[in-house]
């Protein structure tokens, strides 16, 4: 199973739709920001603060890379 497919299942788990190519793009960004930035395990805990606070991709990875910057 790829990662795409098991994904797709979860959201459907979920009763959610799954991200689009760009979402997921956004979504590795910001893990990606915050692993370097930090521990490794900080990237999926970012995207889950991101997403509880209801927080747009594009704003969270800002946010995300202006913290990594100092």
């Amino acid at each position: 199973m790829t990662a795409e497919d098991w994904i797709a299942d979860f959201a459907a788990a979920l009763g959610r739709p799954a991200p689009t190519a760009e979402e997921m793009d956004a979504i590795l960004r910001l893990a990606s920001v915050a692993a370097h930035a930090s521990e490794r395990r900080a990237a999926p805990i970012a995207c889950w603060l991101a997403a509880s606070a209801g927080q747009p991709l594009d704003e969270a990875l800002a946010a995300a890379e202006a913290l990594a910057q100092g």
